[in-house]
C-alpha cells in the first residue's frame, strides 16, 4: 500500500490528529505505515477543522474492496459520544454507494428527518478492487461531487449553516489511502 499523505487543518481524526489544508505544500505530513493504518481505518470518523465553507473541498482517495457491498460517506454537524444522540445529529450530505444496484445515492437529515433520497447518475463510477478519488466541493448553494476527475452530480444544501458541518464519517467496503 502506498504511503498516504494528508492535508493539515482540513480533517482531524478522533485522536485529534492535525492535518494541513494545502496539497503539495512543504508542510505535508507523510506518517509511517503503522500510523496510516491506525489513522485511516474504516469505519473512520474525523473532524473538519473550521467546518465547511464555499471554496473548501474534501478529497477522499482509496481502494474499493474486492467484493464490495456498499459504502457511505457522511458530512455531519457536530459529534456525539452517545450512540442514542447520533440519530439527532444533522447530516449535511450522505453519499451511499450501492454495488448490487449500481447506485450512488445522496441524502441529508435535518432536525431528525431525512430528505428525499436523490438517485439519478449518468454512470456508476466504482469498480471492485480498484482505486478511486472522490472530491466534495462546497459552493454557496450546493456540494458538487466529482469522482476520478469527472463531475457526477450536485447536491443542494439542506443544512444552512455550512460552518456547523464539522465531522466526516466513512464506513463500508473500502480502504482509505488519502484524506484531506
Amino acid at each position: 500500500m502506498a504511503v498516504a499523505s494528508m492535508e493539515k487543518d482540513a480533517i482531524n481524526t478522533e485522536d485529534d490528529l492535525h492535518l494541513n489544508n494545502s496539497f503539495g505544500d512543504a508542510g505535508l505530513i507523510s506518517p509511517d505505515k503503522e500510523d496510516i493504518s491506525r489513522i485511516l481505518t474504516v469505519p473512520f470518523s474525523g473532524r473538519i477543522r473550521g467546518g465547511m465553507r464555499p471554496g473548501k473541498k474534501i478529497i477522499i482517495m482509496g481502494i474499493i474492496d474486492p467484493e464490495p457491498d456498499s459504502f457511505d460517506i457522511s458530512l455531519n454537524c457536530g459529534h456525539s459520544e452517545k450512540k442514542d444522540d447520533e440519530e439527532l445529529t444533522d447530516v449535511a450530505l450522505k453519499l451511499s454507494a450501492r454495488f448490487t444496484e449500481r447506485q450512488f445515492l445522496r441524502n441529508a437529515r435535518v432536525s431528525g428527518k431525512w430528505s428525499e433520497e436523490e438517485a439519478p447518475i449518468a454512470y456508476f463510477p466504482f469498480i471492485p478492487d480498484q482505486p478511486f478519488r472522490i472530491e466534495i466541493h462546497c459552493e454557496h448553494q450546493r456540494f458538487r461531487i466529482f469522482v476520478d476527475g469527472h463531475q457526477l452530480f450536485d447536491f443542494y444544501h439542506k443544512v444552512k449553516s455550512l460552518l456547523a458541518i464539522n465531522m466526516i464519517r466513512i464506513v463500508g467496503s473500502l480502504q482509505i489511502t488519502k484524506l484531506g
